[in-house]
């Protein structure tokens, strides 16, 4: 049976404004695909963080048909749930269609598994060419496409994709500034720091100083009531205040990236303790709203110099954090990892500030992270959820 943490109500709720984008607001599009059966074979793969060379790997491969995307965009990111324990793992890629009719190749949008058993999950630099380029974990286009391709390949056995969806979008005029739909409403979400992790574990992106996706996740896990269990966690070392933010850390870990914030990673492994999850771009803290009025709480992404987000009381060129409410006068209330420890994750962030920082195309672009328990109705959109 699930846990559900409540909805604390601390004032008035007034009506939402309506869904769906302003004329102003960047196009964004989420498409969710079944992965069915594929075509079964074999294939090598060597793995470039371990020893040992080659290995053959039973495959199946599910290719989906090119699916249009209403407009010219020019970023993709897929993000997924699946089953990849010891003995499988998960390659997705992508194929674009560019405005000039022509099909890109084939790029590696990540190489997943739950463990480091078989494989290490990475990314895959260097692949960019005349049509674009992956970073990390986003297809940037070097000119605008129309349509595109997913391909998903299982390898060995006991693996399966639960959902899959691609996001895709031209990153440009946010639609912001609104007024606030959403007052004095916050969730009961737990709150966990990075950095009382300082230290722990350096091999997995230089310890706790770093982990503010690992934290976020566990904090939106414990908030479903979902997460590793006490076995799953017995090799952390004793004394660590929170054992799920070291476990978060070492099976979202990119080994290519050399770091844990790769954002279908953190998806996937959320995935593993039974929520459906997908990245979006969202275009405004009113559609932000929508989900904390639905008791959604939403993991974001974004970037700031420490005078343009007051309150914060650092820079960073990333980082990620869970909006759990509203005040009464519509700031956004943040469980923020970075802070010295548990008591001082709870922020209150100005308003118009942090959806600044939020959603500029300097930034993530309103980057969204949405896991939750399957069957969690979620609010009316626009088309980018």
């Amino acid at each position: 049976m699930r846990q559900v943490r409540a909805v604390t109500t601390i004032g008035e709720v007034v009506t939402l404004l309506p869904a769906g984008p302003s004329p102003q607001a960047s196009p964004v599009v989420l498409h969710r695909w079944s992965v069915e059966a594929g075509e079964t074979g074999t294939a090598k793969y060597l793995d470039p963080f371990a020893p040992g060379g080659e290995r053959e790997w039973p495959c199946t491969r599910w290719t989906s048909p090119e699916r249009e995307i209403g407009f010219p965009a020019t970023e993709l990111v897929p993000s997924w749930t699946a089953a990849a324990p010891p003995g499988a793992w998960l390659e997705i890629e992508i194929q674009a269609r560019t405005v000039t009719g022509a099909l890109t190749k084939w790029y590696v949008m990540g190489r997943w598994a739950e463990t480091d058993a078989d494989i290490h999950r990475t990314s895959l630099p260097g692949q960019g060419d005349a049509d674009g380029d992956v970073a990390v974990d986003t297809f940037v286009a070097a000119r605008p496409f129309t349509s595109y391709r997913v391909r998903a390949t299982l390898y060995g056995s006991g693996g399966g994709v639960r959902s899959l969806t691609v996001m895709a979008s031209a990153v440009g005029q946010a639609r912001r500034g609104g007024p606030p739909g959403l007052r004095a409403v916050e969730l009961d979400v737990p709150r966990r720091s990075q950095k009382v992790h300082a230290g722990h574990y350096p091999q997995w992106d230089g310890g706790g100083d770093s982990w503010c996706s690992p934290a976020s996740f566990t904090m939106v896990l414990d908030y479903w009531g979902r997460g590793p269990s006490p076995a799953d966690l017995a090799w952390v070392g004793p004394g660590d205040p929170c054992p799920a933010v070291d476990h978060a850390a070492r099976d979202m870990y990119d080994h290519s990236y050399q770091g844990t914030g790769n954002w279908p990673f953190g998806v996937a492994y959320a995935g593993r303790y039974g929520l459906d999850g997908f990245v979006t771009r969202l275009r405004s803290l009113a559609e932000l709203e929508r989900f904390i009025a639905a008791g959604i709480p939403v993991i974001t992404s974004q970037a700031f110099r420490d005078h343009e987000l007051p309150g914060a009381g650092y820079s960073t060129g990333g980082h990620i954090m869970v909006v759990t409410g509203f005040t009464a006068d519509g700031d956004v209330i943040a469980n923020d990892p970075a802070a010295p420890d548990d008591d001082g994750v709870r922020r209150v962030y100005p308003r118009a500030a942090f959806e600044h920082v939020w959603l500029r195309a300097t930034s993530s672009g309103g980057i969204a992270h949405i896991v939750h328990p399957p069957g969690t109705p979620l609010p009316d959109s626009g088309g980018n959820w």
